[in-house]
């Protein structure tokens, strides 16, 4: 992988006593090379793909199970079991993220969630930060009535909330329904809904229950 090599002030020979013009063509040419390292890094730092050589803060995870919440209106965290990226953050075991650098960020997240119930019923989605919940980050989404008993009504999930966070800061994402699916019990409802990857009739990888980003978008200004 294309890397840029951070420059170092070089050691700069010592002067002799008299002139001596070889002392001053060795300090030169010690200087053209400082210089020309430093003009290759900031010539491709600051060229059309200077953005391969940078790695901000950021998280990417997903969850390959099925996600109920325990009764109707009731908060609900959102789980991930798998981490596909990350820098800067920790996946923590709860389902929390964790980030290490302050700033402002962005979340995107998309959420599949199944109505087994023959009427349509409303989840709200939002984000909270150490227990506290982030104004405005909440979503509404209507998820459509099944069609029948076996064929049921399915809704992705999907937005996005600019906020931002200090370092060591805890972040979650939850969700909520009036009408929850009792993994349990026989009582129809809504549910987040992971399909393993199939071979027939064509091949497709698996769709995760949830699928979710945080990704940096500058310092906050602190």
């Amino acid at each position: 992988m294309a890397r840029l090599d951070p420059t170092k002030s070089p050691n700069l020979p010592m002067a002799p006593v008299q002139y001596a013009r070889q002392h001053f063509d060795v300090f030169n040419n010690v200087l053209r090379l400082y210089f020309n390292r430093i003009d290759g890094v900031f010539t491709n730092l600051f060229g059309v793909l200077g953005g391969k050589y940078i790695e901000n803060p950021h998280i990417a995870a997903s969850d390959n199970t099925d996600q109920y919440a325990s009764n109707d209106n009731v908060a609900t965290l959102v789980k991930w079991d798998t981490l596909d990226s990350a820098a800067g953050f920790t996946l923590n075991l709860s389902g929390t993220a964790t980030a290490s650098q302050s700033g402002v960020y962005k979340i995107d997240y998309s959420l599949q969630f199944t109505n087994t119930d023959n009427a349509q019923h409303d989840v709200y989605v939002w984000l909270e930060v150490n227990t506290v919940s982030v104004a405005g980050s909440s979503s509404r989404f209507t998820i459509l009535a099944r069609k029948s008993a076996g064929v049921y009504g399915f809704t992705v999930a999907y937005s996005s909330v600019t906020f931002t966070i200090n370092a060591g800061d805890e972040i979650a994402l939850y969700w909520a329904t009036e009408k929850a699916y009792k993994s349990m019990g026989p009582v129809n409802g809504i549910y987040m809904e992971h399909i393993a990857a199939q071979t027939t009739p064509y091949v497709r990888p698996a769709n995760p229950s949830a699928v979710g980003s945080i990704t940096f978008v500058s310092r906050n200004g602190t």
